[in-house]
């Protein structure tokens, strides 16, 4: 049974579509990625697909909730807190107590370490651990190639593939993405026209 499913699904801004009529079925621990460059509508398509933003056209149904990871802007840590205390308020958040935190893998960062002094990629694990805190069926998260070198893009590929080889679905944007490392791939490519979104399900 898909876990989330959009049908003519589409987002219209500033009298022009960032994308329309996509049609798109995802099971349970599938890898999504949403390709194509900066200003191609990706972001605010990732968005639509986890339901954080208002559809022009179409639906967009998810069975279970879906949580972001990092997506810059939208969910960026607190400058101030420690990585232990984002783990902690996110508990709270969810009535949770916060001795839970204790046995929550932070997969390598300091605990100690504030939000101001994470790296980019540091921010995107961080997301990943507070997102995974919410036990949901999707976790979406925003430029999985964005200011990472080769050597923390592949880090990342590798932990989003082992969540979703745990049953969670995992969404990411990118700028490009290998179709062997992936289960679908939604092209939003350069050059098409804003009438038509190119998507490719690797069937």
């Amino acid at each position: 049974m898909p876990v989330l499913e959009a049908s003519r699904a589409g987002v219209r801004q500033h009298r022009r579509w960032l994308f329309r009529d996509l049609d798109v079925s995802v099971e349970p621990g599938e890898l999504v990625a949403v390709v194509g460059p900066p200003g191609s509508g990706r972001t605010t398509l990732l968005l639509s697909l986890a339901k954080r933003f208002r559809l022009t056209s179409g639906r967009v149904t998810v069975d279970g909730r879906a949580a972001l990871g990092y997506v810059p802007t939208v969910t960026e840590p607190e400058a101030v807190f420690t990585v232990l205390e984002h783990v902690h308020e996110q508990l709270a958040l969810f009535g949770r107590r916060h001795r839970e935190a204790a046995g929550v893998d932070l997969r390598g960062l300091d605990p100690q370490a504030k939000g101001r002094d994470l790296t980019p990629y540091e921010k995107q694990v961080l997301g990943l651990v507070l997102a995974r805190l919410e036990q949901p069926a999707v976790i979406a998260l925003d430029g999985l190639d964005e200011s990472l070198d080769d050597s923390e893009q592949a880090a990342l590929l590798a932990q989003l593939t082992e969540i979703a080889a745990g049953g969670t679905t995992v969404l990411f944007t990118a700028r490009r993405a290998d179709p062997a490392t992936v289960s679908t791939v939604i092209d939003l490519a350069t050059g098409v026209a804003q009438e038509d979104l190119v998507e490719e399900g690797l069937r």
